[in-house]
């Protein structure tokens, strides 16, 4: 098989695998970890928004090109729209400067708690600094992307097969493989 034909895979079944995984993920928890990588496309850095729990499960993704307020309030509103995602007790970021005015926004129009807490901690950020590590892992060997559509729908099956790794769907445990292709099959219909 030539990897362009894998390459071609990928574009038309990573964002329905991503689709069709979303209703089977597990609960998340209230404590959040947020924090954003940098992925090549089209020669330019990009911001990939990234949030997990506390416990490392992925809440969700972004990519953006820029860095700031909106962008981290467009972030926000994506992870909350999430039927598995739980609203945050407490939101740890690193020194990011465009977070806190983007949750004293979500504050006012009432999408988050007031007594939802801002903690900007670079140690405490460290699980999802090691969670960058598997997508980091994918991206680098690529070079960066041709273009945002071929980065946005190759990153959503690098996501979607890493929740899937981390045992977040029902059914499908951390470490039992077996169950995991089982997963993937019965959600495209595969299975007899």
């Amino acid at each position: 098989v030539v990897h362009t034909t894998i390459d071609r895979w990928v574009q038309r079944f990573a964002p329905e695998l991503e689709k069709r995984m979303r209703p089977h993920l597990k609960k998340s928890n209230d404590s959040w970890r947020v924090d954003e990588t940098y992925v090549k496309v089209r020669g330019k850095w990009m911001y990939l928004y990234r949030a997990v729990d506390s416990q490392g499960q992925t809440l969700d993704f972004l990519l953006n090109q820029t860095r700031s307020k909106r962008a981290a309030k467009r972030f926000f509103r994506k992870v909350l729209g999430q039927s598995h995602v739980t609203k945050p007790r407490v939101i740890t970021v690193d020194k990011n400067a465009a977070y806190p005015p983007a949750i004293d926004d979500l504050k006012e129009d009432k999408l988050l708690s007031e007594k939802c807490q801002y903690r900007a901690s670079k140690y405490l950020n460290n699980r999802i600094e090691q969670d960058h590590r598997f997508i980091k892992r994918r991206v680098k060997p690529g070079l960066g992307f041709a273009s945002y559509q071929t980065a946005w729908r190759t990153l959503q099956g690098y996501e979607a097969m890493n929740m899937i790794r981390k045992g977040q769907v029902t059914g499908a445990a951390k470490h039992n493989i077996q169950a995991q292709n089982q997963f993937i099959s019965e959600i495209f219909g595969l299975t007899a």
